[in-house]
């Protein structure tokens, strides 16, 4: 290379202008939100809300008789749910923070002030003159001034495996297969062969690579299908809820006064009437948006009014106030009408008023339950402990979402190189004159002919007609350089040859490197055992053997026939049309003598040198395709995954290794709308492109916007997109799919910002991985909602039983329904989402974005089983009430008082007894059905392999125990009395039958689906 003392460079005042007008050479890190915001955004979860509502009703309700345990219960389920979720994704986010630390101390060679000058990689300015060699990152984008066989790697920009050969004065007319200017390099490219001066032309943002991140770091995220989901169940839930609350209300009203339980005078019955109108209007905002959930779920289309659509503190102010208001013009009204004064005792007698108030209570309490508190806790637990098997299987999630999205995605765009072949370029096969009879030759005939003098010809011209190194990283053996010539060393290195001792044993005369002018190079020398010179010639095949008259075979030098060459010209053209890249050896031995090649060497001509050439073989090179790709390729076809290949090398290529992983068969050839290239796709309208996007399956000579257009349409038409890649022109698709891959090693910085999901191992085996547990997490989401919505449908409709059967009383108290309804639903939401996969979701069809997450065989379920808990335990009820009277708390006074008989306690004791039956049977019930719950949409017995859950077994002992205790122990706090024995054993024994039910329904489906199999 040229000195740069012609260079000089910018001085000091220079650097400090330049890099004011133009800024540092870093990359702009993606805006992180504080931890405090990152917790408050977890309150975004409409199951969250609709909870949080829940407790400040149940908190208002019980400020009446100062019984705030429900209200409190509901806001700890809320905290420790939302902070769960939290610290699950806070931990990820430091973790990847680790993973993707950017070192922008890198020192760069530059020239400032005349002088060759080592600075940080942060320092480089626009105008700098930079010194690039062998193996340097390129820290900036710029223009070539100077160029010694320089090939740079733009693979993490272009998918491209094959390095790119760069010249001075050129553009990229000049080379239609090239994606950028041949006299241009860019940030974040790697310099594989040769050398090169840079003047800066764009640093840090400004750069093409830190263009692609800003677009790569764009918040586009849609709700997930996870999300949608919760969000209709959650409107669902609170219509029903609502819808319950109502009737409960208005027919305890009803009821009561048909049984002069509330005798109340015309005025008061309006005094009523204003009252519950101010109350619903002060509540709009918490029932209304209800209504017209419950209008969407009908399919009726009517959007609300923007001032409910706002949801700041004020408006909710303004419609409290709006009730407020109605009350007092009300009472002012009534007032002026003479039907009662100001005083608030003469407008309802304290009993008419207590039985209101329960009334009300009665009816919030079924709100609550309606309200599956354990919900958001259950999906927070099965996402966290699918985040960490995930990890532990090479899968990082950043972001939580991403463990149940992955489960739902309809289709994979994935890049190849690098996630689908090794980025490495290996000898596929290799053809040695010598040794070629119409067969391919052994592994112990290459090793025998490699000792023999012939032999050693090749792997003399392997050796030092070579720039490429060997090095060792780990237990591997990886090539350093040109990777075409890396290949070759490599193939010697598995017979065992040591290239740099060959090299270390040959005096090199002269080293013509390779140009894309004469498409070969030359080195010049003499070899230990030779008296004269040789010249190694290596390059494009189909010109090296244009200048062969001679080849080496097992005899020697033989004449290369034009049969030979035509054969070995059509075996070439097989090769390059399978996408490898091939490279012929030939050499010349017939030179002048040592003394005289000393002297002419420094000005030979290679082109004249390499006249009558031997030729000696050739090589085909490829990228090789990853070993489990095929297999995790086939698995997604049986999953209902479709692959879509998007690279950026050549049509041929591309089909190829699509070929080889099974993503392309014969019949595909004959289908042109299968392989498209990313200018054919650029240049069609989006009508057409949508169509294109559900056919395509290769993608070759793709850009990143067309990359990023093939996802957007396919989300367009209602698929679930996951993007897999590693380069920083992977990053803008993967930010804009519904879940975005990132390789772990090899991966750029940019293309990890922009990921949900790191391959720590970058395997495509591990995006099958992610599928398969995502979609088990998914199925443990079903598992627990069949088990928790049956005890809220049951409990929804004993409540609403009892407070008619009751006058107003439930069977459950507060402190049991607590105990239900948060402790027992947590514990089962940890047993349940800690279920190992199960194998068969990976044989199904990828359930469809718009399908809800309650599924028909699950209504069934829960309907089915609801209603059989509710028959039993309202026959239960019914006779407990024939008993004597069913109130916890009047038992308990009647304890207490000194003026009760002994019959009276015995009569209070048997009365708590049988309301503490009555919830340990209702436990028991849920207990056996957790079984059943397991179990769901597998028909497989609970004897089946019983015991690979140990948290299972453990949570459902704990829950065991835990009702022993409260009722043994639990005394006025939880409303129980201590049971017998035999009651318990009667209990459990009773309350199996549910699992009994189960497992006979489960036989009954084996059975028929093997009737159906044979």
């Amino acid at each position: 290379m040229p000195s740069p003392l012609p260079y000089v460079g910018l001085s000091a005042e220079q650097v400090l202008s330049s890099r004011s007008q133009y800024g540092d050479n870093v990359l702009t890190p993606v805006a992180r939100l504080p931890w405090w915001r990152q917790y408050l955004d977890k309150f975004n979860d409409p199951v969250i809300r609709i909870l949080i509502i829940a407790a400040i009703i149940a908190i208002v309700a019980g400020s009446y008789h100062a019984d705030y345990i429900e209200g409190v219960g509901i806001l700890l389920a809320i905290v420790l749910s939302t902070f769960l979720g939290f610290w699950n994704e806070y931990r990820a986010g430091r973790e990847f923070e680790l993973l993707n630390t950017i070192d922008d101390s890198v020192p760069v060679k530059a020239i400032r002030d005349g002088v060759v000058v080592t600075i940080p990689k942060r320092d480089v300015v626009v105008g700098d003159i930079l010194l690039m060699e062998l193996g340097e990152e390129i820290p900036a984008d710029g223009k070539l001034l100077e160029v010694v066989n320089l090939q740079i790697d733009e693979s993490r920009l272009t998918g491209e495996s094959v390095a790119v050969s760069k010249q001075i004065n050129s553009t990229s007319s000049e080379n239609h297969e090239a994606a950028y200017a041949q006299d241009r390099v860019l940030r974040g490219t790697f310099v594989v062969d040769g050398r090169g001066v840079v003047e800066v032309t764009a640093v840090g943002d400004s750069t093409d690579i830190g263009k692609t991140a800003r677009a790569a770091s764009e918040d586009n995220r849609d709700p997930t299908p996870l999300n949608k989901q919760l969000a209709k169940l959650s409107k669902l839930i609170g219509v029903i809820g609502l819808i319950f609350a109502i009737i409960t209300f208005f027919g305890l009203l009803a009821t009561a006064a048909l049984h002069a339980h509330l005798s109340l005078s015309a005025t008061q019955w309006a005094f009523v009437g204003l009252l519950v109108t101010s109350v619903f209007l002060g509540l709009i905002r918490v029932w209304l948006p209800m209504v017209f959930d419950g209008l969407e779920l009908m399919g009726i289309k009517w959007d609300p009014p923007a001032w409910l659509e706002s949801d700041t503190a004020m408006s909710w102010v303004a419609t409290l106030l709006a009730g407020g208001l109605l009350f007092a013009l009300g009472i002012f009204s009534f007032n002026s009408l003479g039907w009662m004064t100001y005083s608030p005792s003469t407008w309802l007698s304290g009993d008419a008023g207590e039985k209101l108030l329960r009334y009300f209570m009665v009816s919030v309490t079924i709100i609550v339950v309606a309200v599956p508190e354990g919900l958001a806790m259950s999906v927070t637990l099965a996402l966290a402990y699918s985040m960490r098997r995930m990890t532990a299987s090479n899968n990082l999630v950043r972001r939580l979402h991403a463990c149940e999205t992955i489960g739902a995605a309809t289709v994979i765009c994935t890049d190849k190189t690098g996630t689908l072949t090794m980025n490495q370029m290996r000898s596929k096969a290799v053809h040695v004159a010598a040794l070629w009879d119409g067969e391919a030759p052994s592994e112990k005939q290459t090793t025998s002919w490699m000792q023999q003098p012939n032999g050693h010809l090749l792997v003399e011209a392997l050796c030092v007609n070579s720039t490429a190194h060997l090095s060792k990283d780990a237990d591997d053996m990886v090539a350093v350089g040109n990777p075409t010539e890396g290949a070759t060393l490599l193939w010697l290195h598995q017979y065992g040859v040591d290239y740099a001792s060959s090299r270390l044993h040959f005096r090199t005369l002269r080293q013509w490197t390779f140009s894309t002018e004469r498409k070969f190079m030359g080195t010049l020398g003499q070899a230990p055992s030779m008296a004269g010179g040789i010249l190694h010639v290596k390059g494009a095949p189909e010109i090296i053997l244009s200048r062969c008259q001679t080849q080496l075979t097992q005899q020697g030098k033989q004449p290369l026939t034009a049969e030979q060459r035509r054969d070995l010209e059509e075996l070439l053209k097989g090769y390059q049309q399978r996408g490898m890249r091939t490279l012929g050896f030939a050499f010349q031995d017939q030179l002048a003598s040592i003394a005289n090649l000393n002297t002419t060497a420094p000005d030979a001509r290679l082109e004249d040198l390499a006249q009558n050439l031997t030729w000696l073989g050739f090589f085909a090179i490829h990228d090789p395709v990853r070993p489990e790709v095929p297999g995790a390729i086939a698995d997604c076809a049986k999953a209902g995954v479709a692959v879509k290949m998007v690279t950026g090398d050549n049509p041929a290529t591309a089909r190829e290794i699509a070929r080889q992983i099974g993503l392309w068969n014969d019949a595909d050839d004959a289908v042109p709308e299968h392989l498209l290239t990313g200018p054919d796709f650029a240049a069609l309208s989006d009508e057409a492109a949508t169509q294109a996007v559900a056919t395509v399956k290769v993608m070759a000579r793709a850009r990143p916007m067309d990359k990023l257009r093939l996802v957007q349409l396919l989300k367009a038409r209602g698929e679930v997109v996951a993007v897999t890649g590693d380069g920083t022109n992977d990053a803008p698709a993967m930010n804009y799919a519904d879940v975005g891959l990132a390789m772990g090693k090899t991966g750029t910085a940019v293309a990890k910002e922009a990921s949900d999901i790191i391959l720590l191992d970058d395997s495509f085996k591990s995006i099958v991985n992610a599928i398969f547990w995502g979609r088990s997490l998914y199925q443990n989401i079903q598992r627990f909602l069949v088990f928790q919505l049956t005890i809220n449908l049951s409990a929804l409709t004993l409540a609403l039983i009892a407070a008619f059967l009751t006058e107003g009383s439930t069977p459950l108290t507060v402190m049991q329904l607590l105990w239900v309804n948060l402790i027992m639903d947590t514990f089962a939401a940890l047993a349940l989402a800690t279920e190992p996969p199960d194998p068969s979701v990976m044989k199904r069809r990828p359930r469809q974005p718009g399908d809800f997450i309650i599924t028909p065989p699950m209504t069934w379920t829960i309907v089915g089983m609801g209603a059989f808990f509710v028959v039993v335990l309202t026959s239960l009820l019914f006779w407990f009430q024939s008993q004597g009277s069913f109130d916890y708390e009047v038992a308990q006074l009647v304890l207490r008082s000194a003026e009760s008989t002994d019959a009276a306690k015995v009569e209070a004791r048997q009365e708590q007894q049988r309301l503490s039956i009555f919830f340990t049977f209702y436990v028991l019930l849920q207990f056996w059905n957790l079984f059943n719950a397991r179990r769901f949409g597998s028909n497989r017995s609970i004897f089946y392999k019983p015991f690979e859950n140990g948290y299972f077994w453990a949570i459902a002992g704990l829950i065991l125990v835990g009702q022993f205790i409260i009722t043994q122990f639990g005394g006025s706090a939880f409303s129980t009395y201590p049971l017998t024995a035999m009651q318990w054993l009667v209990l459990i024994a009773g309350s199996s039958l549910v699992l009994v039910m189960g497992e006979g329904w489960r036989l009954m489906r084996r059975n028929a689906r093997s009737i159906l199999k044979v």
